[in-house]
């Protein structure tokens, strides 16, 4: 009788514009955008392994050009 495998870690990342730490409640994809608690800043999740966010572009407006 085998035991079920531990459940993996949900990742934590240190937000860079305060340092606060973020924890996900979930395991995030590539790309996505999260916000910080702490300091409300956006956050782009650049990369899963390990677990980097920085600080997400801000979309502008291209007034059709």
């Amino acid at each position: 009788m085998s035991s079920p495998a531990p459940a993996p870690a949900v990742p934590a990342a240190s937000c860079p514009e305060c340092e606060a730490a973020i924890r996900l409640d979930r395991h995030p994809l590539r790309g996505q955008v999260i916000r910080c608690t702490d300091c409300g800043v956006e956050l782009e999740v650049t990369s899963l392994q390990p677990l980097v966010l920085e600080l997400a572009p801000e979309v502008q407006e291209d007034w059709g050009e």
